[in-house]
C-alpha cells in the first residue's frame, strides 16, 4: 500500500473563519520520498527493500496494491530503540505540546510511520502533521458501514491536504460468511466485537504488518474506563509492525493529553473540515449501525455500543488499553488492592442481594425507591455519581428512598434476569402501590431530569 504524502510550507495567517464553512485547500505540495528527506537518526531494522513505489510515483491508484498495504520505502539502519527508551521518551514528551510530539514522531520514523484517521475529531492529527512540514501518510478503515457523511468528510480532507488517503477493506469472504451466517445486525444481539474484529482489527493488523510505527488521535479523556492511562508514545502491547513479534510497532498518541474541548478550540482555529455529524450530536463517530447522538451532559463513549457494559466499548483498535476489573481501584502503600466503591454517602441506602430480592417481593411498600444497579468500575457509573448522590441530598425527608445494588460480578445474571439490566447503570423506580419496577428509559441522567422521572411516578 502507498500510503499519501504531503508537506506544508507555512501555517495559514486567517483564523477567523467559522468552523462550518470548509475552508479552501491548504498551500501544499506534493512530495518525493527520497533519501535526501530522510532524517538522519530513523529507527530502523533491516535493509529490506520495498517492490512498491510511493504514491506520487505512480500514474493512477492501482488497488491490487492493497494486501501489502503498507509497505514503503526502506533506509539505513543505524540503532534500534528498545522498550526502555520509548518509556522514557514518553516520560520527556508528557508536557510536550501535540506539534512536538507529532513532529518528533516523524522525525523519528520517516515512511515508516502513518496517521490512522477515522473521520472525527482525529483530523486534528492531519493538521499537526501538515503544520510540521514534514512529509506524512494517512490510512484509515473502510468497514463498508460507515455514515455517508464520514465518506463527505473523507473527500474533504483529501482536498484540504492534496493527499490519498490509503484506504483499507475487510476480507469480502470473511464479511460475506458473517452476514450470511448471523445476519447483518448480529452485533445487537451477541457484541460487537465480532463484526470489529472482521471489518476494523483484521485490515488493522494487515496495514500495520507494513509500518514501524503508528499514530492514533486517543485522548485519556475519551473514554475514563479505557484510555485514562495512554502515553503519548508506547511500544505497541498487541499488534506486529514489519519486523513482526511484539515490541515491532511503535504507537504515538499525540494528543493523549489534550482535552476535548481544546481539540475543538485548535480545529475552529485552524478553520480545519470536520463532520458534519457532529453539528447533529455525533461526538464518537464509528461505523453507522453502532454509532448515536448523544445527549447534553453525556460522555462521549455513550454514543458507542450503547446496549453493552462501559467497559466493552473498544472495538479491539485499542485492546492494550483494556485492563481486568481494575479500573476503578486503590493502591495502599503496603501493595495491597482495594476497590473504590461508588455514591458513598448516608443518604443513599446500600442493598444486598436479600434487601432488593425483598423489595421485589413487595406488592404494596411504604414509600417509593429509587434504585441503581451499577459497577464500580463503570465510567459511566462513575460519571453519574455526583449527580446521584446529589439528588439523594435532595430528596432527604421527602419520601423518597434513594439506594443503589451493585449488579455485576456473580450478581449480574440475577439482575439481567429479575431487575431488566442491559447496561450499566440501570436506574429502577419502585412504586408505592405496584410490585414491579419501572425501568428509566432515559440516558440523560442529571438532577432535575431524575427528579421528574420520579415525580411522575410517585
Amino acid at each position: 500500500m502507498a500510503f499519501a504524502v504531503t508537506s506544508s510550507s507555512a501555517i495559514r495567517s486567517s483564523l477567523s473563519s467559522p468552523l462550518e464553512q470548509q475552508p479552501k485547500a491548504a498551500q501544499v505540495c506534493a512530495f518525493q520520498p527520497d533519501r535526501h528527506h530522510l532524517p538522519q537518526a530513523v529507527v530502523n531494522f533491516s535493509r529490506r527493500r520495498c517492490a512498491v513505489k510511493p504514491l506520487n510515483a505512480e500514474p493512477k491508484r492501482n488497488d491490487s496494491i492493497v494486501p501489502s498495504a503498507t509497505t514503503f520505502f526502506a533506509h539505513e539502519v543505524v540503532e534500534k530503540i528498545g522498550l526502555e527508551d520509548f518509556d522514557i521518551l514518553s516520560k520527556e514528551l508528557e508536557n510536550a505540546s501535540p506539534l512536538e510530539i507529532m513532529d518528533k514522531a516523524l522525525e523519528k520514523f520517516g515512511n515508516d510511520i502513518a496517521i490512522a484517521f477515522s473521520g472525527a475529531e482525529d483530523v486534528a492529527l492531519i493538521e499537526y502533521a501538515s503544520l510540521t512540514g514534514r512529509p506524512f501518510r494517512v490510512f484509515s478503515l473502510d468497514t463498508g458501514r460507515l455514515n455517508p457523511e464520514t465518506y463527505k468528510f473523507f473527500d474533504d480532507v483529501e482536498k484540504r491536504y492534496k493527499i490519498r488517503i490509503e484506504y483499507m477493506f475487510p476480507d469480502a469472504a470473511e464479511v460475506q460468511d458473517l452476514v450470511r451466517n448471523k445476519g447483518l445486525f448480529s452485533f445487537y444481539e451477541d457484541g460487537h466485537q465480532e463484526c470489529c474484529r472482521v471489518r476494523k482489527v483484521r485490515p488493522l493488523r494487515r496495514a500495520l504488518k507494513g509500518l514501524r510505527a503508528w499514530i492514533t488521535g486517543q485522548r485519556k479523556d475519551q473514554s475514563p474506563g479505557t484510555r485514562s492511562e495512554v502515553p503519548v508514545v508506547q511500544v505497541d502491547p498487541v499488534f506486529e509492525g514489519l519486523d513482526g513479534g511484539i515490541g515491532s510497532l511503535v504507537k504515538w498518541n499525540p494528543v493523549a493529553n489534550v482535552k476535548g474541548n481544546d481539540i475543538w478550540s485548535f480545529l475552529r482555529a485552524m478553520n480545519v473540515p470536520v463532520n458534519s455529524l457532529h453539528a447533529k450530536g455525533y461526538i464518537s463517530i464509528g461505523c453507522e449501525p453502532c454509532t448515536r447522538a448523544v445527549l447534553p451532559g453525556q460522555h462521549e463513549r455513550e454514543g458507542r455500543w450503547w446496549w453493552e457494559d462501559a467497559k466493552a466499548k473498544e472495538c479491539g483498535l485499542h485492546k492494550g488499553n483494556i485492563k481486568e476489573e481494575s479500573l476503578n481501584r486503590a493502591v495502599h502503600a503496603n501493595g495491597t488492592v482495594q476497590e473504590t466503591d461508588l455514591f458513598n454517602t448516608n443518604c443513599v441506602v446500600n442493598l444486598s442481594r436479600p434487601g432488593i430480592e425483598n423489595l421485589l417481593k413487595l406488592k404494596r411498600r411504604n414509600e417509593p425507591w429509587l434504585v441503581v444497579l451499577y459497577a464500580p468500575w463503570c465510567q459511566f457509573c462513575q460519571g453519574m455519581e455526583q449527580s446521584y448522590v446529589e439528588l439523594a441530598e435532595k430528596l432527604t425527608g421527602s419520601g423518597v428512598k434513594i439506594a443503589k445494588f451493585r449488579a455485576d460480578g456473580e450478581e449480574k445474571s440475577f439482575a439481567q434476569q429479575e431487575l431488566q439490566l442491559g447496561s450499566f447503570p440501570t436506574i429502577l423506580f419502585f412504586p408505592k402501590n405496584a410490585s414491579r419496577p419501572i425501568k428509566y428509559p432515559s440516558e440523560n441522567r442529571d438532577v432535575e431530569s431524575l427528579t421528574a422521572f420520579i415525580n411522575a411516578l410517585r
